[in-house]
Order: C-alpha cells, then sequence, then structure tokens
C-alpha cells in the first residue's frame, strides 16, 4: 500500500560580503549539527540547497563537511538542489545572467556531488509568471514555491498535496507548493503536532505529498533554536516521530516526489512571494493599512488569501538606494555582456572578461537589495560588497573598451529608470552620477583605483514597525518561536534615534535656512532648508566630459548655479562644486548656506577608519560642530582618503546617520555614513550675488598612515553630539 509523502526541502544562503564570523557560527550552530542529526537517522532524506558562494566557503574551510554531503548524496539521504549560484531574484536580472546564475550553480554541484541538480529554489521564493521561460531552457525540471502563491490564484488548500505544471511560452516546469502550515509547526511546536498535521494530510490525501521549504539557518541559527533543536534534542526528537510512523509516512526528496507523481494538472501563478515578504515590500503607510485589513479579516480564512500585499519589485520604489544599486547592476551587466562582440581572443582579454562577469553575477545577490526581518538593505557592508564588486566589474569592461590608459567622459541618460536624465561622469579614476532633478546633486561616486563606492549611504525613513519600538528593553527573551512573531531589541532607548530625512543621502546638497537654526537642528532633521534649492530640478546648460553647469528652476527668490569640475589628480582625483547663489526677493537677508557631503567607511569603531582634524583623529560616529574649512576623513581597509575643503566656511556639522531596523535578532541601530555639512554665514541684499566652493579631494591608495584613532575619552571638541 503506498505511503503518504512528506517532502522537506532545506535551504542555506549567506549572502555576499557577510562577516566571516557570522559564517562560521552558522555553520557550527546550523549547518554541522543538522547533518550531524541527519545522519544517525538514514530513512529521513531530505532536498538541500546550498548557494554557490557558501559552498564555495564551505568547501574551502570545512573540506570534511564536503566529504559527509557526497556520501549522503551517493546514498540517497540527500538531494542537491540548484537554483542562482549567488541567490539572486531571477526576474530582475538580465535573462543571460539568469541563465549564467543557473548553469554555474549546476556545473559546480555536478562537479563536487556527481549528480546535476533536477530542481532549483527560488531566492525569497519570488515567482512571476514569464519564469517558466528562463528555468526550463536552464535545465530546471521542477521548483518550490509557497502555497501563499496557489491561494492567489484561487486555488483551495486542499488542492496542495502535489505539484502542478506552470508554462510560458511552451516551455514547461513543476511547482511545488510549500505549506505555511508547515513553515510555522517546524521547529517551534511539537513533533507531534506536525505528525498530527501529515496524519490529517494523509487521510483526505492518500497518494499525495505534503511539502515544506523553509531556511537551514532556523534549525540553529534564528534566536533561540540552538537550544530547542539540539540542546533540547528537538530535531532528533522530530526525526524519530517520522521514523515511527513509517508504516504510513514516507521521507522523500522532492525530485522524487515529482518524478513519481503525475502533475495535478496547470497552474497559472500570478507575481508573488511568501506572505511576509509581500507585506514587507509595501511603502509604510499601505503597510499600516494592510495591517488594519488582516487583523480586520482575521476571522475570515475564506477572504484572507486575497488580501495581498506587494509584489518584490516594490522595493526598487519604496527604497531609492535598492533602485540606485540595481540600476547600476543592470548598467555594468549591459556593459561587461557587451564585450562578448569583441574579436579579441588574447588571455589577458579573456581573463579579465570572466573576472567582471563573475563580479556582476555577485552583485545579483538579493540580500542587498530589499528589506523585512532579513534582507540586508540596512546592512552597509552587504551593500559595500555589491558596490564593490559593481565598481571594479566596470572599471575592467570600461578598460577594456577605450582604446587609451586615460580617458575622461560624461553622457545624459536615465539612469535609475525615473523619468529624468541623470549625467554619468566616468574616467580610469572616477565614476560619478549626478541628478540634475534632485538638487542637482551626486547620488555616486566611485573611487576605482580602490573600488570603493564614496557615498553607499541609506536615508531615514519611518517603518512601519518603529511604532513598536517604545518602551521594549533590550534582549527581551521570547524562547524558539518564529521569527516573523518575535518582538525583540538590542538597544534600550532606540526611539531617540528616529529621525526621517527629507532627502536621499547625496553629496553636494544646497542647503539654505535660518540664523536661528543650530547644530542641533542638524541632528534632528529641523532646519527647515529651502526646499526649491535643496531638491528642486536644475536645468543643465554645460556639460563636456569633465565639467556641467546646472541652474535651479524652482527657486524664485534665490536662484541658484551650480558647477561640477572633475579633476585628476597624482593620486585620484578631485570633485569640485562651485556655488553662485544670487537674491532677487526684496530687502536684505541674513542665511545660513550649508553643502552637504555624505561619506559612509561603514565601522564606526574601527580604528582604521577615522575622521582628522588639525592631526587630531576622531571615530566614525563624531558628532560635532568645528570652526575648520577643511576636514579628512580616512578608510584604512579600503584604502582611501576624501579632504573636505570648504574656503571661508564658518564651520563644519557633523552628525552620524543612525537607522534604526529589525533584523532576524531584534530591533538594532545601525550607523549608515556621516553627514559632513560646510556652512557659511551670508547676508544678501536684491539683486546681489555670492559665491563659494566646496571640494572632495579623493585619493587612493593610501600612504602608510601615523598615530593611532584617540578614543571616545579622549575626545575634546564643543558641542559634541550623543
Amino acid at each position: 500500500m503506498p505511503r503518504f509523502q512528506f517532502v522537506l526541502l532545506m535551504h542555506a544562503h549567506q549572502p555576499v560580503g557577510n562577516f566571516d564570523d557570522v559564517i562560521e557560527r552558522a555553520y557550527q550552530q546550523s549547518y554541522l549539527p543538522f547533518i550531524d542529526v541527519l545522519s544517525r537517522h538514514p530513512s529521513i532524506r531530505i532536498g538541500l540547497h546550498f548557494t554557490g558562494s557558501l559552498l564555495e566557503l564551505l568547501e574551502h574551510s570545512h573540506p570534511e563537511y564536503f566529504e559527509r554531503l557526497r556520501a549522503m548524496v551517493k546514498t540517497g539521504q540527500i538531494e542537491m538542489v540548484g537554483g542562482g549560484y549567488y541567490e539572486p531574484i531571477l526576474v530582475v536580472i538580465p535573462p543571460e545572467d539568469r541563465h549564467e546564475q543557473i548553469v554555474r550553480l549546476a556545473d559546480y554541484v555536478e562537479k563536487h556531488f556527481g549528480r546535476r541538480p533536477r530542481g532549483a529554489w527560488l531566492a525569497e521564493r519570488v515567482w512571476e509568471p514569464q519564469l517558466p521561460s528562463s528555468l526550463a531552457p536552464s535545465g530546471v525540471g521542477y521548483t518550490l514555491v509557497d502555497d501563499n502563491h496557489f491561494l492567489g490564484a484561487g486555488f483551495e488548500l486542499d488542492q496542495m498535496h502535489g505539484h502542478y505544471l506552470a508554462e510560458d511560452q511552451g516551455h514547461t516546469v513543476k511547482v511545488v507548493p510549500g505549506l505555511k502550515a508547515l513553515r510555522y509547526l517546524i521547529p517551534f511546536r511539537s513533533p507531534a503536532e506536525t505528525v498530527d498535521f501529515l496524519r490529517a494530510a494523509a487521510a483526505t490525501h492518500p497518494n499525495g505529498y505534503a511539502a515544506m521549504g523553509d531556511d537551514l539557518e532556523k534549525f540553529g541559527v534564528w534566536p533561540g533554536t540552538y537550544k530547542l533543536c539540539y540542546q533540547d534534542q528537538w530535531l532528533e526528537n522530530f526525526f524519530s516521530a517520522l521514523e515511527k510512523n513509517s508504516d504510513w509516512l514516507e521521507m522523500v526528496t522532492p525530485g522524487e516526489a515529482v518524478a513519481s507523481h503525475a502533475p495535478l494538472g496547470r497552474a497559472d501563478l500570478p507575481t508573488a512571494s511568501y506572505t511576509e515578504m509581500m507585506e514587507w515590500s509595501l511603502p509604510t503607510p499601505a503597510r499600516n493599512r494592510y495591517h488594519s485589513l488582516i487583523a480586520e479579516f482575521a476571522s475570515r480564512g475564506d477572504a484572507l488569501p486575497f488580501l495581498r500585499g506587494g509584489i518584490w519589485r516594490n522595493f526598487f520604489s519604496k527604497y531609492l538606494e535598492s533602485n540606485l544599486l540595481h540600476k547600476k547592476m543592470l548598467h555594468v551587466s549591459h556593459k561587461v555582456r557587451a564585450l562578448d562582440a569583441s574579436r579579441r581572443r588574447e588571455l589577458s582579454f579573456l581573463e579579465a572578461r570572466e573576472r567582471a562577469k563573475t563580479l556582476v553575477l555577485r552583485a545579483q545577490c538579493n540580500d542587498p537589495y530589499w528589506h523585512g526581518v532579513f534582507g540586508g538593505l540596512y546592512s552597509p557592508h552587504l551593500r559595500t560588497a555589491l558596490w564593490r564588486s559593481l565598481v571594479e566589474a566596470e572599471t575592467i569592461a570600461d578598460g577594456l573598451t577605450h582604446r587609451t590608459r586615460q580617458y575622461e567622459d560624461s553622457t545624459a541618460i536615465d539612469f535609475n529608470g525615473d523619468g529624468h536624465d541623470e549625467i554619468y561622469f566616468t574616467s580610469d579614476r572616477y565614476a560619478a552620477l549626478l541628478n540634475p532633478a534632485d538638487g542637482a546633486t551626486i547620488c555616486a561616486i566611485d573611487c576605482r583605483q580602490s573600488n570603493t563606492a564614496v557615498i553607499n549611504s541609506l536615508a531615514r525613513r519611518r517603518e512601519s514597525y518603529h511604532a513598536n519600538i517604545k518602551n521594549l528593553h533590550a534582549n527581551k527573551s521570547q524562547g524558539a518561536t518564529s521569527i516573523h512573531e518575535q518582538t525583540r531589541t538590542k538597544e534600550d532607548g532606540l526611539e531617540r534615534w528616529l529621525q526621517y530625512d527629507r532627502w536621499p543621502r547625496n553629496c553636494f546638497r544646497l542647503l539654505l535656512f535660518g540664523r536661528n537654526k543650530t547644530y542641533e537642528d542638524a541632528g534632528n532633521v529641523k532646519l527647515d532648508e529651502d526646499a526649491a534649492l535643496a531638491s528642486g530640478s536644475y536645468r543643465t546648460s554645460l556639460i563636456s566630459p569633465v565639467q556641467a553647469t546646472f541652474v535651479s528652476e524652482k527657486s524664485v527668490d534665490w536662484p541658484a548655479e551650480k558647477t561640477f569640475t572633475f579633476e585628476r589628480t597624482d593620486r585620484g582625483f578631485n570633485v569640485t562644486c562651485d556655488l553662485t547663489l544670487r537674491r532677487t526677493a526684496p530687502g536684505t537677508a541674513s542665511v545660513y548656506v550649508g553643502m552637504e557631503s555624505v561619506l559612509n567607511f561603514l565601522a564606526p569603531s574601527a580604528p582604521d577608519r577615522y575622521f582628522e582634524m588639525a592631526g587630531t583623529r576622531y571615530p566614525l560616529r563624531w558628532g560635532a560642530h568645528v570652526a575648520a574649512s577643511d576636514l579628512r576623513v580616512v578608510d584604512e581597509w579600503q584604502g582611501i582618503r576624501v579632504t573636505l575643503a570648504a574656503a571661508a566656511a564658518q564651520e563644519f556639522w557633523i552628525t552620524p546617520i543612525e537607522t534604526v531596523s529589525e533584523s532576524e535578532d531584534g530591533f538594532e541601530r545601525i550607523y549608515q555614513g556621516s553627514q559632513i555639512i560646510a556652512v557659511w554665514p551670508v547676508e544678501l541684499s536684491q539683486g546681489s550675488e555670492w559665491k563659494c566652493r566646496l571640494s572632495l579631494k579623493i585619493e587612493s591608495p593610501l600612504q602608510s598612515v601615523p598615530s593611532p584613532v584617540k578614543n571616545s575619552a579622549a575626545i575634546a571638541t564643543p558641542q559634541v553630539a550623543d
């Protein structure tokens, strides 16, 4: 008599750029003990997916682990499942890159484990209807998505005990529904409850199967789960409970399940991800309304599947920083793919082109493009890893394209897909994107000698979970529950840091504000600066390969003109903004003029990252207003130094940019760079004009650097910020 089948597909992933100690901890607390327990239960057969980048790390750091996996693959206890090598969201990368990502991981798995994968894990289970046209030609026979995808198409939960065929343009792929109920049972409820759930499913679908696909990290890495799964032996007991019911229940790999069952029919699934992701992607006001609707219809199980959140692509409109990173990736991917048309066949060219391709694929890792309980958009080190890959890849591509070693160029292009042209400046030393529609500011500066994205910051914006932060206490213990049901905080008093920016965090933003405003107002986002000058549109009046001039279009009383100049230097380049400000309104006005720069060198407490002024060093999380007209910021780790020069400026106002975000471990405060405002007091009468200049001198590589950073107790400056 055939037994009811249960499919477990476990997914292990660490983002590109994650810290080595974090990955090692995940190995020791999840990847290794899970296999230890699994090996003691040979009848428990599962699907296992590792991203290519994680497999590379494990291959070199724990080759003995590879040997164990090979042995379990050989006996059939583990089926290695494919996917994108660097776990991209496949639907938002170019089709050629989708194929390359899938084939690279399939080749790697076949080489190291002896069998080519038949299935593919979809990053964050992001599905769009056109995916079969990419999956099938790349050798993918099946994939798993959530039951949420099916429910949104009108299916019933009772129809989720098998798989379906999805088709696009004549290409088909088998799609397995992963059950949300099982995701919340395992491992947070007793093993008996999961067995009871499966027993009920077997009673109504004796010839079917139930599947769950979820993160391997929930077995040991999620808060409280190491104790639950291994010290309290939940996983051991779970596998034993499944074995005790083997008279009616059989554990099979996903490939075996889809091979031994006919499709239940055709499924035309909508664009979707798992329920929580679709909520996270909504803009904050819409997310708040969504919460209210879910609460209102909580008792209407029949209606809940139709209360759907947003789609994954919403993150590009919700977060300008995500969109900019994504469009940079597309831009660089196009440049690198264009190299395939070259007839050059010398080894140096082919090796450089291959490295550039790999760097682009690395930069498609999904984590830094989105934010939820998971997702790394708020994690500067993850964004930096992708930016560094893209800067290097584009530098290689441009170097292979230009006939001369030194070059400068500029072009008007709608780089970020917002309907307005940006000006993109490139040379062998730098790349910079200037946005006339946003106050004629520079939103990205790449130092190509050190592969550094100089700005790489994040605006502080309202998030729906900010309302939950008050009255929480640090490290509040809640035991082992699903991350989606937890409320934790790493630090007391986080509500102090809930400031919200008016504009994106760019360089050379013009701030005109009243003389009654202070440094503290800048830190509290209360300057009430002139919006037309700060973020209004500017008209391009002149453009050359190294210079461009812009004139404000919306400021009536204070017309402004900005001229940007890019200049090569011995050790890098200069970016200079010359400002001319006029007054047309009657009378005389006394104001402050500020020119804002934003720099992010990531690690605010690291001794090799610091501010330097008058021979004294200060950590990056320094806040102060200081009488000076020049200031230096140094990052020895990335090998770069930026000197800000503002002739005749009265002060620099320096404020750390601190975001408050949610993560797996709870709410946390993260340094996103520093706002540095050069401030001039200005008095202008009608018909008069005033000029100033701010320049960024960017140097790399660094020469040897002297004394260490002063600790916080040694900082003696006026009005140091909290």
